[in-house]
């Protein structure tokens, strides 16, 4: 490949063999992704790799518009879903690459629903994993007065906040990295990914890393999730991507989320270590919205198995009655 740009901004072409005027033939694969600059930085470092593992492929990027980034006036990521009728930030990427329109799709594993659009399939997932705490940008929860008010637009995070600190006004937030940052100058402290805030260079803006035994991250977070049609020349190009590591932790945790048949906006939160390197740790609780009740399991096994750790652990989730407060919070 020419020069050493790792991806071109394009609305066309689509994946194929493309004639460059040195006579060499390169695929070129289209890219599709939110729009943000989050967005923008994960396609960077996707291309980045996959241009070392698979040179003579072009890679060009595609923005596709998500209700979730359309819609800039409702307050929650559930209401978002409520009112699209189906995932506030993967739907329509999911409908472009059935569609043909791409070729591949980089998101957040956390956004995604735990079923793939049909005729697509996810490919290992990509590691090591990132940080895959939360944080408070503005204040720590220890250092926030009675009635501070803290601002997140995800149903886990204001659940899990006023489990912790019940005292709390929690205002909802929604919008890109930077937009919700910049209402630390209205509010007292909001919460978002730290994964986040380390791709786009503002860790320094970090007051405080949540503990994640306490405050549990939603499935998949910190990870990224590559999404092809089945059988295509992308998919084949891209097979031997991905980190077996990361994708058991991802695989626990998902496999769960499946099992209590939550999605992206439910107040569920997971974690995934590792006490040694063949055993996996999943500790997971499901929160009230309001705080006020909070269950927890947690369990260990072989790493080789992570779908049967997520099935005992929900076993013991649903048995102390996840069921009725996640009918409760999507209700």
């Amino acid at each position: 490949m020419g020069g050493r740009r790792a991806y071109l901004d394009s609305d066309g072409p689509r994946s194929g063999p493309v004639r460059e005027s040195s006579g060499v033939v390169e695929s070129v694969v289209t890219v599709g992704s939110r729009g943000s600059a989050l967005a923008r930085a994960q396609v960077r470092e996707m291309v980045e790799r996959w241009e070392r593992e698979v040179p003579g492929v072009r890679f060009v990027r595609r923005v596709i518009t998500e209700a979730g980034d359309a819609d800039r006036s409702t307050p929650t990521v559930a209401g978002v879903t409520r009112r699209a009728g189906a995932s506030a930030f993967s739907s329509r990427q999911e409908a472009a690459l059935v569609r043909g329109e791409v070729d591949v799709v980089v998101h957040c594993l956390k956004d995604l629903p735990t079923a793939p659009a049909p005729g697509t399939v996810l490919l290992r997932t990509p590691g090591p994993r990132e940080d895959v705490r939360d944080a408070l940008c503005g204040a720590t929860l220890a250092g926030l007065p009675t009635g501070a008010r803290v601002g997140t637009g995800s149903t886990r995070r204001v659940a899990q906040l006023l489990a912790l600190r019940p005292d709390l006004e929690v205002v909802p937030v929604r919008g890109n990295v930077p937009a919700r940052l910049a209402r630390t100058r209205t509010l007292d402290a909001v919460v978002l990914a730290a994964v986040g805030l380390h791709r786009l260079g503002l860790a320094d803006e970090i007051t405080e890393y949540l503990d994640p035994e306490a405050y549990p991250p939603a499935p998949g977070q910190g990870a990224l999730a590559i999404q092809v049609r089945e059988d295509s020349e992308a998919a084949r190009l891209l097979a031997a991507s991905g980190d077996a590591a990361t994708d058991a932790e991802v695989r626990a945790e998902r496999v769960l989320l499946a099992e209590l048949h939550g999605g992206c906006s439910v107040p569920l939160g997971t974690w995934t270590s590792r006490p040694s390197p063949t055993l996996l740790r999943l500790h997971a609780a499901v929160t009230t919205p309001d705080g006020t009740h909070q269950i927890a399991a947690t369990a260990q096994g072989p790493s080789a198995e992570p779908e049967k750790l997520a099935l005992t652990v929900a076993a013991s989730l649903l048995a102390q009655g996840a069921a009725r407060i996640l009918a409760g919070a999507t209700g």
